[in-house]
């Protein structure tokens, strides 16, 4: 019933620094910057996914604030779209996600997932009433989000047998565990971290679809950003390159997909 991505909120500590970075990363313009609740919000659109910025304006802004004081600047939510948002939540409640009550906000529907349940991950349903339109530019749309997990079996259960995500493929790679499972035309791709010392899961990367690696990256480079030569990436038939800063305290990559994408 979740039928691929709908958006991501990236946490920064500064709007009009954020809206330059990323205008610059994903080649597109944002939308109007909005504000409520002292909060600004950003939103951009790709062909698959729309990135929502947001920034702490005003003192009715703490618990932004207080998250980014915390973390730092990074990916927050992770908000999956649905064509069925009342089934969606009653099959969280069959499965033990303890899903809240559902909202109306902006002509969008959306619930949320127990945190708790998550181990961590805010993840949010949503079901929007019109498709979005989604602009082309340098970046076509994400590729995988990736979510680092210090055990990934109770991972496994979540995305794939509660919230019926596709597990495509599970492999061990250089002595970690990567799980990848089908969302939509995307991947969320789990990774084991046995670093993670308070055992919460973490909304953690994000890797971004180009036509010409070459080409998005010495856009980049000309643009003065720190980035990686191009390389194979893990993929048979992908080039990948790394984006090393100004991404919102974001772990991006760049991936040219293999022309036999699965």
């Amino acid at each position: 019933m979740i039928s691929g991505f709908d958006h991501v909120v990236i946490a920064v500590r500064d709007i009009a620094d954020g809206v330059a970075a990323y205008e610059t990363l994903l080649g597109r313009k944002a939308g109007p910057v909005a504000t409520r609740d002292d909060v600004a919000t950003a939103i951009f659109s790709t062909s698959n996914l729309l990135v929502e910025l947001m920034a702490p304006v005003g003192p009715g802004a703490e618990r932004l604030r207080a998250a980014l004081d915390d973390g730092g600047e990074g990916l927050k939510s992770l908000v999956f779209a649905t064509p069925d948002l009342e089934r969606m939540r009653t099959r969280c409640e069959r499965v033990a996600l303890a899903p809240e009550a559902i909202v109306e906000r902006d002509g969008a529907r959306s619930f949320r997932a127990s945190t708790e349940r998550t181990h961590g991950a805010r993840i949010f349903l949503m079901q929007r009433d019109e498709s979005l339109a989604r602009e082309s530019g340098a970046v076509s749309g994400l590729d995988h989000i990736v979510i680092r997990t210090p055990d990934a079996e109770r991972a496994a259960a979540l995305y794939g047998a509660r919230l019926g995500l596709d597990m495509r493929l599970d492999r061990e790679v250089m002595g970690r565990r990567l799980m990848f499972f089908r969302c939509g035309d995307a991947i969320v791709e789990i990774i084991r971290d046995d670093t993670l010392a308070d055992r919460r899961d973490r909304l953690w990367g994000l890797s971004w679809r180009v036509a010409d690696a070459d080409v998005a990256r010495e856009r980049l480079a000309n643009a003065r950003w720190n980035v990686s030569e191009v390389r194979t990436g893990m993929k048979p038939g992908t080039r990948v390159f790394t984006v090393r800063d100004k991404t919102g305290g974001v772990p991006t990559l760049m991936v040219q997909p293999s022309p036999k994408r699965d």
